[in-house]
Parts: structure tokens; sequence; C-alpha cells
């Protein structure tokens, strides 16, 4: 027993001791468990322990495997290689260490660490510790706490001595927490706080969301200043409107937001002119800027269209100058060139720049010319005044010192809008006068939400539109400008103040009108004045047999003639059903419509100066029978229908009725006449027939036809409308909109005896390739009215920017052509240059028959320019 004990104890204190001659000058082992095999050549610690080496490498594992014969040392699971002198920390799953290369390999979650904060996490770590370079490879992130960025790759090597790093293969990386970098192959000199590559790269600002791409770049990180070639840079990533820059050679600073560059290029956003088809650009030798200025040198503008040519139109300066604070582009020493030929010359001149949506200053002048008025130059100038308020000036000179003061000012508060225009043109001559007059015109628009609680929407609204001329909008409508309140109609102004509320359960609108008919040559008698006027609607759905009850209640008081009035007061309720169909496929419906009047006139041709209450009401039953019918190709319908309608109620002798036609002929008011129903008992007949493509409901073929039937007639309806007859004309329209290159519409009337057209209206078009031609042929006679006219418009376009229009309309009836239009134009997306003919043979108050040929040349968006090269 006590030879056992002495045996142990020599064995442990051998053990603590070991050492294999050679293995005594490598490694020294502190392990908690050995195992020794071939002879002592393979030595095994477990359970965690330690590996020193003489030159100051600490090695802490879970197991350890070393080779005497081949000096190599093998690692396994949670490896702490602590290298003192080299200052360097790797840590990782597994390990190889070879001793007589002093090479380390690690597999698996590999990690080191670099006495200054430098961390590198890799799949696999080669480690040459006599030339201090560390290659990783797979999954590669390196972070630098110093210069503060991040690189992710799939291998770099990692010089220790000079401090450089190189990635091989695809790299990203992110410096400042703000630039990231995708590239190729890069270097990162930490020593000199450079980082650079000879591949295509990336590099995005994600601050202000700006990229450069560049074919080779240098990044100084402590300066923030990249170098490059070929660089492209594009500005508002996420946006429609991104610009791009584009430099040959160039320096930018990042943090100071400067740079200069070598053959310059700027591609503005296509939308910048509201124009799409546009590829604004600016180019030139050189540039620098900052940010107050960009400047380029021997610079060319140009909005036009890209392509192989010249573009249609540009300005050269010896320098272009975008002041971002003014927010304005000047250029100095330019000229206007079209098509690459000088035109014309400017020593400076400046405009906003294009981000601008509000800038005092000169906007895009006109050129024009008119039989009336003759060659003129409108001039307008932009002022803000604050952030809600602006005016525009509008000058308009013409060639015999006449001037046209326009002014528009437009204000935008919160909850409110305002916008008025006016003008004023000092001693004009009207043609066939023989004083001379001051023009002028007022109109002005008010909106405001009153923001009822209560309300979906409530809105208050103001306009008035005035003129001192009669013919004032047919003679300055082109010298109107750019308004938007010139009224709709150059026959017709009105002024008014309308009250709109929207309520979830009904509608209100009401205020007073004022309307004048610049056409009545009795003065006395071209204004009507609605004061006030009202209109309420409300609807009801009902669940069950009732598909809606519509309550609709309106008033006004009308002024007219100077002194006709007409005071009324309308309500109504409209009872629909829902639609009940039979087993075999008939349709039908009933409506009930009941009307109460109370009117009173004075001087009025129809009511008499006492108040006339009446109750009318309206009964109407329909029924459609739809047959359909298909095949492979097409679609067939025939649906006979009628309508049944009764109405005790009477029509004032006079009033003046709708002309009824297919379109409105199943119409509850197809007379429109709002202060009654039409009266007495009459069914409306009518087949509906039609052809389409199964694949294409667009191409059609359809003929419809209707007629009206009374058991008497009612000789208070306008006969205009035939429906007054026991029996109105046959109705009918054709509609041919199945062929590719014809379609056609006519509309006609029919009388009684089947042989008489008493209203005609045909309208072609013919569309061949570039043809186009139209024809619309309208004639009325007999009862439904007196005229006859035919109309022409015809286009032909010979290729993409030339084309050729022509339009004429003669008057059938006394055998007068009223005008010829003849239109030459060339069009790009930025150009358009025309030669335009016409000739007028119509004659009204102070506009007279002419025939002139002008040449218009637009250049968009710098200006338009127009010349009168005959007139007569």
């Amino acid at each position: 027993m006590k030879n056992k004990i002495i045996f142990l104890i020599t064995f442990f204190i051998i053990l603590e001791n070991f050492n294999l001659s050679n293995a005594s000058e490598q490694f020294n082992f502190d392990v908690t468990e050995v195992e020794i095999t071939e002879d002592g050549n393979k030595f095994k610690g477990i359970k965690k322990g330690t590996a020193t080496t003489e030159d100051g490498l600490i090695i802490t594992a879970d197991t350890f495997e070393y080779d005497k014969i081949l000096n190599i040392l093998y690692v396994y699971d949670n490896i702490i290689f602590d290298d003192i002198n080299q200052k360097i920390i790797i840590q990782s799953d597994k390990a190889t260490y070879l001793k007589n290369q002093e090479k380390i390999f690690t597999e698996g979650n590999s990690k080191a660490y670099n006495n200054d904060g430098l961390i590198i996490t890799a799949d696999n770590f080669r480690y040459d510790k006599i030339s201090d370079v560390i290659n990783a490879k797979g999954n590669v992130k390196v972070y630098d706490p110093i210069e503060n960025y991040t690189i992710e790759s799939e291998e770099i090597d990692y010089y220790r001595k000079s401090e450089k790093i190189i990635t091989n293969g695809h790299t990203e990386a992110i410096v400042d927490n703000k630039y990231e970098i995708d590239s190729k192959n890069v270097t990162f000199l930490r020593n000199e706080n450079l980082v650079s590559s000879s591949k295509e790269t990336r590099l995005f600002d994600n601050n202000d969301n700006i990229e450069y791409l560049l074919n080779k770049f240098t990044y100084l990180t402590k300066e923030k200043i990249l170098k490059g070639k070929n660089i492209r840079v594009t500005t508002k990533l996420d946006k429609d409107k991104s610009d791009k820059f584009i430099f040959k050679d160039g320096m930018v600073n990042l943090q100071e937001n400067t740079f200069i560059a070598t053959n310059t290029k700027v591609k503005i956003h296509k939308s910048v002119f509201e124009n799409d088809k546009n590829d604004p650009r600016l180019s030139g030798v050189s540039s620098v800027g900052d940010n107050d200025k960009i400047i380029i040198k021997k610079g060319i503008f140009t909005s036009c269209k890209e392509n192989d040519n010249c573009p249609p139109w540009s300005i050269k300066a010896q320098k272009i100058t975008h002041d971002k604070k003014k927010r304005q582009i000047i250029y100095n020493n330019s000229i206007l060139n079209i098509f690459d030929f000088p035109v014309f010359y400017f020593p400076k001149f400046f405009h906003p720049d294009p981000t601008v949506k509000r800038q005092s200053g000169i906007l895009q002048p006109a050129s024009s010319h008119s039989k009336t008025l003759g060659s003129s130059i409108y001039i307008p100038y932009y002022h803000v005044i604050s952030g809600n308020r602006d005016i525009t000036f509008k000058p308009t000179l013409f060639n015999d010192d006449k001037i046209i003061l326009q002014t528009e000012y437009r204000q935008k508060n919160k909850y409110s809008s305002f916008i008025s225009d006016f003008s004023l043109l000092k001693d004009y001559k009207p043609k066939k006068e023989i004083k001379k007059k001051n023009i002028t015109h007022l109109f002005a628009n008010y909106e405001t939400n009153l923001d009822f609680e209560r309300f979906k929407k409530s809105d208050l609204s103001f306009s008035i539109q005035q003129v001192s001329n009669d013919n004032y909008l047919k003679t300055f409508e082109k010298y109107i400008y750019d308004t938007p309140v010139i009224p709709n109609s150059t026959d017709t102004l009105t002024s008014e103040i309308n009250l709109f509320l929207d309520h979830k359960k009904f509608n209100l609108v009401s205020g007073f009108k004022a309307h004048k008919n610049l056409n009545n040559n009795k003065k006395s008698d071209q204004y009507q004045f609605v004061l006030p006027y009202y209109n309420f609607t409300q609807s009801f759905i009902p669940k069950k047999f009732v598909s809606s009850i519509n309550l609709y209640s309106s008033g006004e008081n009308t002024l007219s003639n100077t002194n006709s009035l007409r005071s009324s007061v309308t309500n109504d309720v409209s009872i629909n059903s829902y639609d009940y169909i039979t087993g075999f496929g008939l349709s039908s419906n009933f409506g009930a419509h009941f009307k109460n009047l109370n009117v009173i006139g004075k001087k009025d041709n129809i009511y008499e100066e006492k108040i006339d209450t009446s109750a009318m009401s309206l009964f109407e039953i329909s029924s459609s029978y739809p047959l359909i019918k298909s095949d492979l190709k097409n679609n067939y319908s025939i649906t006979p229908k009628f309508s049944l309608r009764h109405s005790p109620s009477k029509i004032k002798k006079g009033e003046v009725g709708n002309r009824v036609d297919i379109t409105n002929a199943f119409s509850i008011n197809r007379l429109a006449i709002s202060d009654a129903f039409e009266p007495g008992e009459s069914l409306t007949i009518g087949v509906d027939y039609k052809r389409e493509k199964e694949l294409d409901i667009e191409k059609f073929f359809e003929f419809r036809l209707a007629t009206i039937y009374r058991n008497k007639e009612e000789k208070n309806i306008s006969s205009g409308s035939t429906t007054n007859e026991k029996r109105s004309n046959l109705l009918g329209q054709i509609n041919n909109n199945y062929f590719d290159y014809v379609k056609f519409n006519y509309n006609f009337s029919v009388d009684n005896d089947y042989s008489t057209f008493e209203h005609n209206d045909f309208t072609t078009k013919i569309e061949i390739n570039n043809f186009v031609t139209s024809f619309r042929f309208i004639e009325q006679n007999g009862k439904v009215g007196d005229s006859n006219s035919i109309e022409n418009n015809t286009s032909f376009n010979f290729n993409e920017q030339n084309s050729i229009r022509f339009s004429t309309r003669k008057n059938r009836k006394i055998d007068l052509t009223e005008y010829y239009n003849l239109i030459y134009e060339y069009q790009t997306d930025c150009l358009i240059a025309s030669f335009e003919y016409n000739k007028k043979f119509y004659e009204d108050r102070n506009l007279v028959p002419s025939e002139n040929l002008f040449l218009s040349l637009t250049i968009y968006p710098i200006t338009t320019y127009e010349r009168s090269l005959y007139k007569k």
C-alpha cells in the first residue's frame, strides 16, 4: 500500500512538470488533464488550460493537441490567442498554430482585437506572425472606432505594420454613420485617413439623400473630401424630382458642400417645366460650387429632348451662375441659338431657378399680333408681397404706343383665397367709332371655408366679372394672359355670391347672381338679376319597395329686361320604386313625382301680379324587355321599352320647351321646364339595338328609335319639341363605333308622314394612319328650327414633328363661309414653329372681316414670338 502511494505521488509530480525534450523549448502547458500517446510524440490537454511561448504568446482553450514531430499545435473551443508583443488578441472555435512558420489558422466565429480598438470578425483567419498580416475570409466585418467606419466583405488583408486594410471582391462600408460605400477591392489606409478604389464605386449620403457613382475614387476621412473620375451625382433618390450631375474629374468636400470639376453636365428632372417630354440640361467645360453658388464656365442650356441631333434651341453663355440664396440663374454674354444658328445676344439676363415657386422677377415674355391691335410684346413682372400674397404686373406694349396695364393680385389664407385681375387701356378707338375710349376689365374671385362643425363642407364664394366694352373679351381675349378668373364665355358675364352647405343628410346652395348678355344690342335688356336664389336637396333610401325618395326645393327672385320680375318657390318630391323583373325577363318600375309651385310676376310674359299657387303631379310606369344573344365574336341586344306617364297638371302658355330627341325622350323632365310637369297623358315607345364586340366593348354599332303619343294635343308646349302633338316626330340615332378607321353619329327627327327629315345632325370621323378628318352637318327645318351648316376639321401628321391642320364652317342657309383656318406646325418637346393663315368673313360690331398670315415661334419655357406676315 505504501509503495502504491509513493508511485502515484511520483507520477503527478512528473506530470505537473512534464516536458518532452523539444516541446519544452516551444510551449509551456498548464492544463487540467493530459493524455500522452505515440511514445510521447503526441500530447493532448483537456478540460481547459493555457499554453505559452517564449515570444509572449498566451493561448487559452478547452482542448490542446500538440504534434511534437511536426511542431503543430491544434486548439479547440473558447480559444483566445493573446499576442502580448504584437498587441493583438484572436478568438475562434478552432485553430491551428504552425509553430515552425509562425502562422495561425482559425475556423469558425473568428474575431481579432487590436490594441487601438479595431475589431475584425470573420469565418476564418490566417495570421502570419512574422509579417504581421491577418487574412480574413467569409462574412468579414471590420469596425474602426478611430476612423468611425465599418467594413463588410468576403475577404480582407490587414497589414498591421503599415495599418493598411485591403478588401478583395465586393465591399460595403459605412463611414461616420452617414456615408455608405459600395465598391470592390477597396484600400483603407488607417494612418493616412484615406479610402480608395480603382473600381466602380457607389457612395450614398443618407443625410442629404444623394448618390455618387465613380469609376475610381479616393476619400479622405478626416477632411471629408471625395475625389474621383467620371462622377455621377443623383439627388433626391426617393422622389420624382431627381437631378443628376456628371463630372469627368472632380473633387467634392462632403462636409462643406463644395466642389470643383471639369467637363460638367447637369440633367434636371423632366417635370421641372411641367412637361415630361423635356430633358432640361446644362453643360460646361468646368464648374465650381458651394452652399451659395454654382458657377459653370462656357455653359450651354436647353430644355429639349435628348437625341443625336442638335437641340431645336439652346442658350450658350460665357458664364452661368446659379445663385442659391437669390434662387436665380444668371447668364453672362449669352446667345440664343435656334438649331445652332445664333438669333439673339443677351449681355446679361437672369430668371428664377427651377426650384422657385414664388420669387420676384420678370416672367416669360411673349410677342403677338392681331388685326385689331397690331404687333405687341408682353413683359410680365412677378412680385412677392409676403408669404401669402403676391402680385403680377402684366403690361402689353403695342407698336403704336398703346399700352395695356394689367395687374393680377393673389392672396392665400388658411381658410380662404382671393384673386383679382384688372386692366386699363387708355384712349383706344374701336372700329366704326369716332371717339377714343378707356377700355377696362375687372375679374375677381373670393372663396372661404366657413368650417361649420356640423357640415362636411361649408363654403362661401364671391365673384365679379365686368368689362367696359361688349366686344372686350372677343377683342382682347389673347391679351388677358394667364389669369384663372377669366370668364368661361366671351358672350356672358356672371357675378355672384354663393353659399354651399353639404350635410350628411342634405345639401343647400344659396346666393345672388347677375348675368350680362354681351350679344344683346339693347343695353337695357342685357342684364338678368337673380336676387336671391336657393336649392335644397335631401334623399332617403327606404328599406322596402321604394328605392329612393328625393326632396327638392328651390326658389329665386329674377329681374330681367329692366323691369320684368318673377318670384317663385318650387317644392318637389320624387318617389321611385325598385325594378320588378318577371320570370320571362320583363323589367318594370314605378315613379311618382309631386310639385308645389308658388309664383308671382310683375310685367312678366307668363305670370300675373298675384300669387299663383298650384300643386302638380306626374305618375310614370316604365318597362323594358331586353333580348340578348351572343356568339364567339359579338354580343347582340334588342331592347323594346315604353314609358306611360300621366300628369293632371297644366302648363303656362308661352313656356319655352327643350327640343326633345332620342337622348332625352325617356327622361322625366325632357322639356327642361323647372316650374311645371309635362301635362296630359303620353306614351313613349322605343327600341334599342346594339351590337358590340365580345373582347372590346368600346367597339359597337347602335341603332335607337323612339316616338311619343298623346291622347290630345297640348298647345302650350313649344312646337319646337314636337311633343305637343298627338304623335311626335320619329326620333332616332345611329352610332357606329365598330370599325377602326371610320366612326359616325347620326341624330335625326322625321315628321309624322315619314317623308320629311326635320332635324339632321350627322358627325363622322375618318382616321387612317396620320390622316384625320371629321365633318359635321346640322340641318333644322319645319317645326324644329331653321338652320343649315356644315363644318370640317382635317389634320395630317407628316411625322412626329410636322403637321398641317385645316378647318372651316359654312352657313348653307345664306351660302356664306364663316371662316378658313390653315396651320402648318413644326413641333418638338421644346419648340413650336407655325405658319397660320386665317380668314374671317363675319362682322360683329367692332370686329370686322379679316385675312391674316402669322408666324408663331414658341421656345419652351423661354418665350413666345408671333409676327404677322400678311394682313388685310
